[in-house]
């Protein structure tokens, strides 16, 4: 081969190749750097009601199932009734321990619930912090107890641009899909 010849390898590495195909085809991230490929903003995709409420009826579940697997069988074992039906009954109150710990621990170190992992959710801080302590109690507590309270703190979130619920919007958190 001369100086004038190139092999095909040569030019095709040499000269990108162009194609009307490629318009809607995926990025090519072989031809970018490093930090664009990494900085490239991804669309985020809200989750709506009918996600979250899916994943929430799951959560439900699975923290039933926490109470009659574990709580049930300790209160029996203890003597200490199960059918006492008022807020501050000891089954009342170790369910509702149960049920806040459950939400705020798989939030806190996971980001999301079992539900939500189900569902390809996660909830993020919308300031791009990593949610704090402050956040996920005041969020999972206060805000969930102010919007089951107000029902129409959950129902919003299916007419909020970004989804969110009233316990959302205290804390500026929303939760999303996973790409």
């Amino acid at each position: 081969m001369d100086r004038n010849e190139t092999s095909i390898d040569q030019h095709i590495v040499s000269e990108p190749h162009h194609d009307v195909s490629d318009i809607h085809s995926e990025p090519d991230f072989s031809q970018m750097s490093v930090r664009e490929e990494f900085h490239a903003p991804l669309p985020i995709r809200y989750a709506g009601f009918w996600m979250r409420f899916w994943a929430y009826l799951l959560d439900l579940i699975v923290v039933g199932s926490i109470d009659r697997i574990i709580i049930n069988p300790l209160f029996r074992f203890l003597d200490i009734s199960l059918y006492e039906f008022n807020m501050l009954a000891p089954i009342s109150v170790a369910t509702a321990i149960t049920f806040y710990l459950y939400f705020v621990l798989m939030t806190k170190f996971f980001g999301q619930t079992l539900g939500k992992m189900l569902f390809g959710l996660r909830v993020v801080n919308l300031s791009g912090d990593k949610l704090s302590w402050g956040t996920i109690l005041f969020r999972e507590w206060i805000g969930r107890f102010i919007s089951s309270t107000v029902v129409v703190g959950y129902i919003i979130v299916a007419f909020l641009p970004k989804k969110q619920g009233l316990h959302d919007i205290f804390v500026d958190t929303s939760v999303i899909h996973e790409e």
